[in-house]
């Protein structure tokens, strides 16, 4: 008889018990031989050597599996414990499961390029209206990227720019006044890491929310570094995001042309960053469409409203 203890280092015990111990009651049930004790992340296994060594290799398939699937059902448990291959839903165009085991895929032409851009370049840029999926997809690409081990942290940024509040009248202190305006960011992420997960990469810096004057002076290593709303920076703001990549680092610059909220003295620096860095190789340029927007119906007709409008304006005013 001897005793082993396995820690589990990327799992979120609540779904890797289950619910009520669920998981864990089962495991135990196939293994009648043993004795285990499981809590939070450490489980101590009694019993014989064999037995346990069949145990061990068996909840490190089990951990694998709800690492990636963010879920571990009952019938999966039987499958790897039986040495069957689990049923899973999983298909070439995963790119991450979500916190309920849901697949996330590209859903339309031009999320998928922005896939094969991201693995093929390590500066991608992808410009598209609300609701194209740009942000989603390249979070979830990061995220993926962590999962695998490839780098060791993800960088969010935004520009904290004012669209119709400014940021000094607004309660709280800094960090109070600027969550907002990250907010989407810690949505994508909700959906995709669970939440004890999510804390603890925070807590660690493993996982990094910032606004965009944050990356001053940074040089950024081992990482997925994503620029959301670049179409509200400036120039020199842009060119500050971009020379901050470092050793083993992919960059994701997000936009949407229509949705500049800068004052209009000010030209957008995404806008002069594509002029510039076309043709720069190494960088690739995903444009999405009304055809990639996923979110209600009515976001695609909202868009195509104001298309609409605003063209109508121009020709007025070019009639005057």
């Amino acid at each position: 008889m001897i005793e082993k203890v396995i820690v589990l280092e990327d799992i979120d015990p609540v779904i890797f018990y289950g619910v009520n111990n669920a998981n864990m009651q089962l495991i135990k049930a196939l293994y009648p031989k043993l004795r285990i004790v499981a809590r939070g992340n450490i489980i101590k296994v009694l019993g014989d050597e064999e037995e346990m060594c069949a145990f061990e290799e068996n909840i490190i398939k089990l951990e694998k599996y709800c690492v990636e699937y963010n879920s571990l059902k009952e019938e999966v448990i039987i499958d790897i414990i039986k040495g069957n291959k689990p049923q899973a839903e999983k298909n070439g165009e995963v790119i991450v499961f979500s916190v309920t085991g849901k697949p996330i895929i590209p859903r339309s032409d031009n999320q998928q390029k922005l896939v094969e851009a991201f693995h093929r370049n390590d500066m991608v840029f992808a410009i598209g209206p609300a609701g194209s999926g740009k942000t989603y997809t390249a979070i979830a690409l990061a995220v993926r990227a962590l999962k695998n081990k490839e780098i060791k942290k993800i960088i969010l940024s935004r520009p904290a720019v004012e669209a119709g509040e400014k940021l000094g009248f607004l309660p709280g202190d800094m960090k109070e006044k600027i969550d907002p305006y990250l907010q989407p960011l810690y949505d994508a992420l909700q959906d995709m890491v669970p939440a004890a997960k999510l804390k603890e990469y925070m807590e660690l810096n493993i996982i990094q929310i910032a606004p965009l004057a944050f990356m001053r002076g940074r040089t950024l290593n081992d990482a997925v570094v994503i620029l959301d709303e670049a179409q509200n920076t400036t120039s020199a703001q842009i060119k500050m995001f971009l020379t901050r990549m470092g050793t083993n680092t992919k960059m994701i610059v997000t936009g949407d042309m229509t949705q500049i909220d800068l004052p209009l003295s000010q030209t957008s620096g995404l806008i002069q960053a594509l002029k510039i860095l076309k043709g720069v190789k190494g960088i690739s340029f995903i444009e999405l469409n009304k055809k990639d927007i996923v979110r209600h119906k009515l976001v695609t007709q909202i868009v195509d409203a104001y298309e609409k409008y605003e063209k109508e304006q121009k020709l007025l005013r070019s009639s005057k």
